[in-house]
């Protein structure tokens, strides 16, 4: 069900209505004819006045619109097309997308589907460098079931390198279960996606998925104190699938949740993906993977 609109959002749909427009209009063609009809100067001054008042109203209102919403040239001749009827389905399927793609930003959020998600997160990241959005900072959680899959995000990846070079901070907190960390493989494919991050200038932690709270275990990143991209449907590797949602009100909720998953101190992020590097890398190094050993570790981090 869609959310009731506010007050101010019912004004301003009613200012910007076709049926407003056209009283208005109206209305000054029938001033300055009854001016002209009418004989008694009083009235007659009193006409004038209300039509230079209705002028003002229609350019301020002019220039209120086009601040307020977006202009879309259609064609203007139908008869040029092969198929009109058919163009016109399209083009009418097609605004439509627009229109409610508009309506949901205009309200402070915009949901991206599959394929989407990617492109958005680049653009997101590179405009917090072309806005200057203070802090220049990004945090970001990533339920890291498949590691493998997040190094497969070139171009965001880059996007993140130059936001680094441009003098921005990067915090990147993996949410792995325990399970997950135990195992060999998974560890490789962890450690080089980690290796990848830090070579970019990210700032990496690590979090055992196992002791947060349902509303912690989100796939989010939080823009400046600007947008949070949260992923309500984590995306396959080829982001096929996938579902997620930026919201540009209601940020600090976000860097709040993420800061305390974060932490501070000797059971901080970072300090416990210290602990799991310290052990697990060796191990690799010299082919002797001891799993119990690990998860003891982990239990102790």
């Amino acid at each position: 069900m869609p959310a009731p609109q506010r007050p101010a959002s019912q004004a301003a749909n009613a200012l910007a209505s076709p049926a407003l427009a056209n009283i208005i209009a109206l209305a000054g063609i029938a001033t300055p004819l009854a001016a002209w009809a009418i004989k008694a100067p009083d009235i007659k001054n009193v006409l004038l006045a209300a039509e230079t008042a209705i002028v003002l109203v229609l350019a301020s209102s002019h220039i209120w619109l086009r601040r307020r919403y977006i202009t879309l040239r259609r064609a203007h001749n139908l008869k040029s097309m092969d198929d009109a009827h058919y163009y016109e389905l399209v083009r009418a399927h097609v605004e439509r997308e627009i229109t409610q793609n508009y309506e949901e930003i205009a309200n402070g959020h915009m949901r991206v589907y599959a394929s989407d998600v990617p492109r958005l997160s680049v653009m997101l990241v590179k405009t917090v460098v072309e806005a200057q959005s203070e802090p220049q900072r990004i945090l970001a959680a990533d339920l890291t079931t498949n590691p493998a899959l997040l190094t497969r995000r070139r171009e965001y990846l880059t996007a993140n390198r130059q936001m680094i070079e441009s003098g921005g901070q990067i915090n990147r907190l993996f949410i792995a279960w325990r399970d997950d960390l135990a195992r060999e493989e998974y560890a490789r494919d962890l450690l080089a996606l980690i290796n990848q991050h830090r070579q970019i200038g990210v700032t990496a932690g690590l979090a055992i998925r196992d002791r947060l709270r349902p509303e912690e275990a989100v796939d989010y990143i939080v823009f400046a104190a600007a947008a949070a991209l949260v992923e309500e449907e984590q995306g396959d590797a080829d982001y096929n699938n996938g579902r997620s949602t930026v919201y540009f009100q209601g940020v600090e909720r976000w860097t709040e949740r993420f800061e305390g998953v974060w932490g501070h101190g000797a059971h901080c992020a970072t300090m416990t993906l210290q602990t799991y590097e310290n052990l697990t890398r060796p191990m690799i190094d010299a082919d002797a993977w001891d799993a119990d050993r690990v998860t003891q570790t982990i239990d102790a981090a």
